[in-house]
């Protein structure tokens, strides 16, 4: 899938749930899929002037496209519905941690050791927020038919944070049982 049509199916998709402004539109992104899905102003905007042209979002209110509502036409819902049932194309992954972890030669054991427990640190932090978005879906009774699948993604960041701590101390054993040379102990003989 193109990367406007997964700019499209997050914009329908947010608007299916309620109609709102893309200012509006972008804080509901980064707070509510921000833990899964991203998008900048740079795209969501362009990307509700197209669907607009092509009739699958209504503006309400004034023609200034930064204080004005959009709302989900049925075409637009339609184009959602299609969108969502093609198979998700897997992301390359891109992971900065373990591109340093590969070469962590070069900065050494202590550097490792401080860059996993940011990881599991920021890991910690995402189980709160996690946690935080679970109780405040719970208490939101407007969207009651959404919430079974809200909760499926807060549950994906759950184990992903709780995979990540796990991971962590793994790694943070394995580097303190690095020889003095760095290198791990491989029982041979001299």
């Amino acid at each position: 899938m193109a990367r406007s049509d997964q700019t499209q199916m997050a914009v329908l998709g947010a608007l299916s749930i309620r109609p709102m402004t893309g200012y509006a539109l972008r804080e509901e992104i980064r707070s509510t899929l921000g833990h899964f899905w991203s998008e900048s102003f740079g795209q969501i905007y362009p990307a509700l002037a197209e669907l607009e042209r092509q009739d699958l979002v209504e503006r309400l209110g004034s023609s200034d496209s930064r204080s004005s509502s959009f709302a989900l036409t049925p075409a637009g819902n339609a184009r959602l519905r299609d969108l969502l049932g093609e198979p998700a194309e897997p992301s390359r992954p891109r992971n900065g941690l373990l591109l340093r972890l590969f070469f962590g030669r070069q900065i050494g054991p202590d550097a490792c050791r401080e860059l996993i427990l940011e990881a599991r640190e920021k890991a910690e932090q995402q189980l709160a927020q996690m946690d935080a978005a679970r109780s405040g879906l719970l208490a939101d009774t407007g969207l009651d038919r959404d919430i079974p699948y809200f909760l499926l993604t807060i549950s994906a960041g759950e184990h992903s944070a709780r995979a990540t701590i796990a991971w962590a101390d793994e790694a943070l054993a394995s580097l303190a049982a690095l020889d003095e040379d760095g290198t791990v102990g491989l029982g041979t003989t001299d």
